[in-house]
């Protein structure tokens, strides 16, 4: 077993047990968060960006709420938020890493 390593994984389903979050949008979410823009979050994440607002729209859709907010452009350029709905699983998925990884990485540990 020493060619083997132990992962482990988190996401966000609805009621439906479709997939809504997990690491991937995490990462796109907190790029949002810290560039305020979907155009500079997925260009420092190399993404296409039609593909990434089809994404954030589904996820919408199946939370039946929005979670982002979008600014037209002007002299500034446009600006991209979190809403307050977006920012709280941004948070709620914080929290389960934090207070969950440091015990699965003790089993994995353990396990090795």
């Amino acid at each position: 077993m020493n060619n083997l390593s132990f992962k482990y994984k988190f996401w966000i389903e609805n009621r439906e047990g479709e997939s809504i979050f997990g690491d991937g949008k995490y990462k796109l979410f907190k790029a949002i968060e810290e560039t305020g823009s979907l155009k500079h979050a997925v260009e420092k994440m190399n993404l296409s960006y039609r593909k990434t607002w089809d994404k954030l729209r589904e996820i919408e859709t199946k939370l039946g709420f929005p979670v982002i907010e979008t600014t037209q452009g002007g002299p500034s350029g446009g600006q991209t938020t979190l809403t307050k709905e977006g920012k709280k699983i941004l948070k709620t998925f914080e929290m389960m890493h934090n207070l969950c990884d440091p015990h699965f990485q003790e089993m994995v540990k353990k396990m090795s």
